[in-house]
Parts: C-alpha cells; sequence; structure tokens
C-alpha cells in the first residue's frame, strides 16, 4: 500500500472488525492466484500524481507512488515508506525546522534504479514549477523552503521548513516522490534551489530558470501522465496495465517490487498479482454483480443495499459484511462569487433549509452523526462544542432572508441595492448523477426552498464533467462530501483564496480566513492549534460557504471468496492490496 496524497483535513483512522463472524478463522487461509475485481462508480478520469479528480484517482495513486511516509491503518500513524525512519527534528534560530531524513537503501523504481536524495529535490522543485497542474500540493508544501543533500550519502537529505509547527513532521513526508530521470536526465533543475522554483530568490537568473521551467512543463505535458502515468517510473506495488474508460482499470503487481524486502507491515503488503476495478455506476447492477460472483468486493455501499444484503440469508453465505465510522462529511457549497450568494447573511438564510436530521436518517440509516464543521465531534478538543448544530426552519430562512435585504413578492424574492441591477433568488444546485445520497440532500433542499417561494433548478451532472463545471464556477450551489485525513490541518486547497478555480469551489475569499488557515497550518503546538481550529469552525459558521449536514458512515461488502479485507475509516475505506483470494473451504 504506497502513498496517497493528500490535500484535506481531519479524519481518525480505524480498522474494522466484519460484523459477521466470516473473517476469524482458526486457520490460515490458502492463498489463491486470482484478480480481485473491486466496484468504483465512477472512472478515475486521470492518473496525474499532481491532480486528483476524484477519490478513485486517489486511490490508483496510492497503488503507483509512493512518499517519505505514509498512513498505516493499523497503527493509525504516519509510518516510514520511502523513507528510512521518521525525520529526526532541529531547529535553526527562531523561525526555522530542519526535518533530516534518509530513503531505504532497498527503495527503488520499477528499472531496479535506487531512490535517491536528488529524486525528492527533484519532486519538490517540480511541485512549484510553472506550467505543472501542480496548485494543491503548491499549498500543501509551501512551508518547504529547501532540500539540503548530503554530498556523502545520496540517500540523505535535509527539508528546510518556515515555522516550527509539529505537523510538519508528517506534511513533509506526505507527496508522491517522482523520478528525476524520467523528466530531467539531464539535471538541469539541479542548478536551482526550492527558493528559486517558488519564486523568493536570485532574480538575476529568473530569465534562464523560466527556460527550465519551460523545458520541464513541456516534458511533463508530452509524458501524459494522467493516461499513461508509467512515463513517470512510480515506486508503488502496481502499474496500469489497462483502462478502459468507464469500464475498467486493471493494475499488475511488479515481479521485482522493491517493498518486498521492507517487512511485514500492511504499508507493504501487495497480495494480488492484479487488482481489476469494474467501473459500475449503478449500485442495483454492483449488487447484482456481487451476488452473482463477478466482483469480489463492493466498496461504499448505500445503507439500503448494504442492509438488504446483509438481511438476505441468500447473501449471508456468500458474503461478509464489514462497516467502520469515518470521517467523510456530506456538505452543501455556495457559489460566493454569485452577486446572490455573495454576503453571508443570505447564506445563513438558506442553510436553514437542510433537514440535516432527516437526511441522516434517511441516507445512513440512523447512522452516522451531525455535526457543527467539518471537523469531526470525535475529534475531542479540535471540534467547536460550544456551536449549536444548524436547525431546520423555513421560518427562520424567511426572516433571515428578509434582514439580508430581500422581498418576497408575486414573482419570488427579489433584492435591490442601491442602482446595482435588481437580484432574483433563484437557484441552480449541481450534484453527481446516479448518487442516491446526493440526490436525497438535492431534492430535500429543493423541495423546502419551493414551499418558501424560491425556484431550484436541479442539476444532476455526469462525474467526468461535473468537476470543470464546479472549478469554472459554473453553478449556485453543489451538493459533494469532503474527505479527509487525521494529521493534516491544512484548510487552504479547500477554502483558501489562492486554490479559486482549483480545489476551493465554493470561491470563498477571506483575507481574514486566509490568515486564520495559515495559523492552524503553521501552529507550534497542539493546544495552539486546537484553539485555532475552534475559532476556525466559529468563522465557518458565520460565514457559511458550505452548509455541513453530517458523517457518513463506511460500508463493505466483499465476497468470502477473498480475505485480507481491512476496512478502515480513512478514504476509499478498505485496503485493496492486502486483499488476495482463498481456496474454497472444504
Amino acid at each position: 500500500m504506497a502513498h496517497t496524497p493528500r490535500l484535506l483535513l481531519f479524519a481518525s483512522l480505524a480498522v474494522s472488525a466484519a460484523v459477521t463472524s466470516s473473517c476469524s478463522s482458526p486457520s490460515k487461509p490458502q492463498a489463491v492466484d486470482a484478480p480481485v475485481r473491486i466496484r468504483w462508480a465512477r472512472d478515475p478520469e486521470s492518473f496525474d500524481p499532481f491532480m486528483q479528480p476524484n477519490q478513485n484517482a486517489v486511490e490508483a495513486q496510492g497503488l503507483l507512488n509512493g512518499g517519505l511516509l505514509a498512513v498505516n491503518p493499523e497503527t493509525r500513524r504516519y509510518e516510514p515508506f520511502l523513507a528510512e525512519a521518521l525525520p529526526t527534528v532541529s531547529y535553526s534560530g527562531d523561525s526555522l525546522t530542519l526535518l533530516s531524513y534518509r530513503l531505504k537503501p532497498a527503495a527503488a523504481w520499477g528499472s531496479g534504479k535506487p531512490i535517491t536524495a536528488a529524486d525528492v529535490a527533484f519532486t519538490l522543485k517540480l511541485i512549484f514549477c510553472k506550467g505543472v497542474p501542480n496548485e494543491g500540493f503548491q499549498l500543501q508544501e509551501a512551508f518547504i523552503r529547501d532540500i539540503k543533500s548530503d554530498p556523502r550519502d545520496a540517500r540523505r537529505f535535509t527539508l528546510v521548513c518556515k515555522g516550527k509547527a509539529p505537523d510538519y513532521v508528517q506534511a513533509s513526508g506526505d507527496f508522491p516522490v517522482l523520478q528525476e530521470a524520467a523528466l530531467d536526465p539531464e539535471g538541469r533543475m539541479r542548478k536551482y534551489s526550492v527558493a528559486e522554483f517558488q519564486g523568493r530568490a536570485n532574480a538575476s537568473r529568473r530569465p534562464e530558470l523560466a527556460q527550465v521551467q519551460q523545458l520541464i512543463a513541456a516534458r511533463y505535458t508530452a509524458a501524459s501522465p494522467a493516461q499513461h502515468p508509467q512515463q513517470l517510473g512510480g515506486s508503488g506495488p502496481y502499474s496500469l496495465k489497462e483502462w478502459n474508460r468507464d469500464r475498467q482499470v486493471i493494475f499488475t503487481r511488479k515481479k521485482n517490487w522493491w517493498g518486498d524486502k521492507a517487512g511485514s507491515s500492511i504499508l507493504f503488503q501487495a497480495k494480488a498479482s492484479q487488482l481489476e476495478y469494474v467501473i459500475i455506476p449503478e449500485e442495483s447492477s454492483a449488487a447484482l454483480a456481487l451476488r452473482s460472483g463477478q466482483l469480489d468486493v463492493f466498496p461504499n455501499v448505500p445503507a439500503r443495499v448494504f442492509e438488504r444484503l446483509k438481511n438476505s440469508a441468500t447473501a449471508q453465505q456468500k458474503l461478509a459484511f464489514y462497516t467502520s465510522p469515518t470521517y467523510e462529511v456530506m456538505t452543501a457549497g455556495f457559489n460566493t462569487s454569485r452577486p446572490a450568494l455573495h454576503d453571508a447573511a443570505t447564506r445563513q438564510a438558506l442553510s436553514r433549509l437542510f433537514d440535516a436530521e432527516q437526511l441522516r436518517k434517511a441516507s445512513q440509516l440512523g447512522k452516522g452523526f451531525r455535526t457543527v464543521g467539518i471537523i469531526s465531534p470525535q475529534e475531542k478538543g479540535k471540534y467547536n462544542d460550544s456551536l449549536a448544530l444548524l436547525p431546520y426552519s423555513p421560518s427562520a430562512a424567511a426572516e433571515l432572508l428578509t434582514k439580508a435585504g430581500w422581498r418576497r413578492g408575486p414573482a419570488g424574492w427579489n433584492r435591490q441595492s442601491g442602482k446595482s441591477p435588481a437580484q432574483h433568488l433563484h437557484l441552480q444546485l449541481r450534484y453527481r448523477a446516479g448518487d442516491t445520497n446526493y440526490e436525497l440532500v438535492a431534492l430535500q433542499f429543493a423541495s423546502a426552498a419551493k414551499a418558501l417561494g424560491i425556484p431550484v433548478a436541479l442539476a444532476p451532472t455526469e462525474s467526468g464533467v461535473l468537476r470543470g463545471l464546479l472549478q469554472t464556477g459554473d453553478f449556485d450551489m453543489y451538493v459533494q462530501s469532503i474527505k479527509g485525513n487525521p494529521f493534516l490541518f491544512n484548510f487552504l486547497p479547500i477554502l483558501g483564496t489562492p486554490a479559486i478555480g482549483e480545489s476551493n469551489l465554493t470561491r470563498f475569499a477571506s483575507p481574514a480566513a486566509d490568515q486564520l488557515m495559515l495559523k492552524i497550518a503553521a501552529a507550534e503546538s497542539s493546544t495552539e492549534r486546537d484553539l485555532l481550529l475552534r475559532r476556525f469552525q466559529t468563522l465557518m459558521q458565520q460565514q457559511m460557504p458550505l452548509v455541513p449536514l453530517y458523517f457518513v458512515a463506511n460500508r463493505v461488502i466483499a465476497s468470502k471468496a477473498v480475505a485480507g479485507v481491512n476496512v478502515m475509516s480513512l478514504k476509499p475505506g478498505y485496503v485493496a492490496s492486502t486483499i488476495y483470494h482463498v481456496a474454497p473451504a472444504r
């Protein structure tokens, strides 16, 4: 199980026991070499290591590439992956943290060539190279100001970081390391520092650096890693064998993967010789494929499908059922750049039209839990329990709209401000087509809004098109879940001004919020960070760029023909690389 890029924030890992007793056996099952077939609801769309448009693309990166560190779902900690150990920490003056790493001697590319500090340095510079689709990682790794290689040891290096945040240890190892030889075999980028790529040093060399960046960016584009990830090498256990868009993605295990020599940790387990992801958008079709033996694993199972199969005596004979809590939060977002939605008062009013409790009960069958923000209530100390849950109250929504300057007339709600054109409150709500949970939220909101005289045009959109429309602001509202991790509290990628047009879909822009998010990411103690997180949740509830509804539960169903199913609360909710086929019981 290799590195998974993590741009989000909050969760808590837990490997779950099956809700059946089928996963505990007195003897170890005999492994059988057969492809493991897993359902994906949508196509990954891209295998670019810097640009993952959806969760399946993120999962694919975990098979293809590795970082210095990775999250071990059994220990619930960041542990060394490419690195030999966690970095040693020292300080320089009052403002710099020095993180010293050494790479594992066994760590190698698919060609067998060792992974060295030069590859790490190349990757960091590539993250800040103009013309490469690296905006999300730039925000995540901006605290790294330089890398110093050890001239006596090609595997040893030190990262120079601005500030003294304890989270730097984890964040410093949380990016995919790429092969220098794939894009810069001449070593052209070695001449320049990370600071120069960040535009912070040596202005006299910027013209020549610009030429190098242009060359490297052109090579990156020509390599087309979104379609051909093998062009960049890859240190993960699998390589892409076949990609039939919207139908199937096949990964094959590397025969001589370096991780086989790295120990018995779950991070270095890659059991199946082939992983086949079958793309089945319809939930009923996926359930039928699982019951008929055409699938081995059905992750992210809707609650009603899960309960129906779990209560079937026939299904119980063939299938094992797994659950765990998650820290995936269902949200509704506003396009804050739209004049009618630009003010927090209007967004506050509309937030009262979501019946979050009934939505949770209907979609999760009583599982999951309400929240005041995108921090989980299970994160004690970080979660702001002094805030009240948003109530469902159409009457309060009408009152707040009036206070925000809206007036209800025969044609609906209108607002006039000075000489500006009159505003009309009618909304377009986008969500991913075929997702019943998203559709449920959209339908409930539209019904409540209609009763209040607010027309809502529902726009279910195919997943391959939706991301681009959201990034360009072609919507008034959207429904989408946010997925994160338990370690890194960097909110800038989803709510920061620099991420507008990329991962900040709400287009929320606030200098005060940006400063607070920077302080959270750079907090020098957990106590300081937790206080800032509580302030942040208060600010977000006041500004309401998005409405947090509820945290969902994780449900996975697997055939009893496979073993090694490890279910966790961090997305994707299971560990694909540990699953393998077993011989039938006698």
